[in-house]
């Protein structure tokens, strides 16, 4: 992805989660400046990787696929929190890719009002050789069980969530609006708990056609010593 791209997504969901009164922490507006100055009283959004994250999983096409995300807290399965949260803008028109996670349990969270779009969540169970299988899904949409064929989807109206189970593959799609959705989860482990269906990348390159008006959460600097 180009910066400038990232940049521009980065404010676009700045000035939308502000629309629709989703407050950041303090630490979203800091620029790299200050990361650079910044000690180890910060070591835990460097470590467990809180922060802005905007990716088209190297695809080269984040019209279409891709996510701008912000993870507001974390923890590790080496002790700490045992929970995870996140905010993100999935634009009109953008779907996530279909993966699975091997440990993590979440619920997706239509966080929407007036405004704002659904969110269609599309299922399948993985294969014990990590294909797609034909069976039906079973899901649990705010407390109430589902079954859905092979391939189904739950489409959320704001405020409805679906819970995700590990092992089972799914992909988000934005129906008709940008959509607000929240992230409710356990341990969140982006650099070995992302089973991607296609040969995909969780991070992606990067062009620096422009300096960053924010770092990635993959990006912070080590604490000045």
């Amino acid at each position: 992805m180009n910066r400038s791209a990232i940049n521009r997504s980065i404010a676009e969901a700045t000035e939308f989660f502000a629309r629709h009164c989703f407050a950041l922490p303090p630490f979203a507006s800091w620029e790299p400046q200050e990361w650079q100055r910044r000690g180890r009283e910060a070591d835990e959004v460097r470590f467990l990787r809180l922060g802005w994250d905007v990716t088209d999983y190297n695809s080269g096409c984040f019209e279409t696929l891709g996510t701008t995300l912000f993870t507001l807290r974390n923890g590790s399965r080496a002790g700490g929190k045992v929970y995870a949260e996140k905010i993100m803008l999935l634009r009109a028109g953008q779907a996530t890719p279909f993966l699975y996670h091997i440990h993590k349990t979440e619920d997706i969270i239509n966080r929407g009002g007036s405004g704002t779009g659904r969110v269609a969540v599309q299922f399948y169970n993985s294969s014990p050789q990590g294909g797609l299988e034909e069976s039906p899904v079973l899901v649990v949409c705010d407390g109430i069980r589902r079954k859905l064929p092979a391939g189904g989807a739950v489409v959320l109206e704001p405020g409805e969530s679906i819970t995700l189970t590990p092992y089972l593959y799914h992909a988000l799609r934005a129906v008709d609006r940008h959509a607000l959705i929240g992230e409710i989860a356990t341990v969140n482990d982006d650099a070995t708990d992302n089973i991607f269906l296609d040969r995909l990348q969780r991070f992606p390159g990067i062009v620096e056609d422009e300096p960053p008006l924010r770092l990635l959460c993959h990006e912070y600097p080590d604490a000045p010593q």
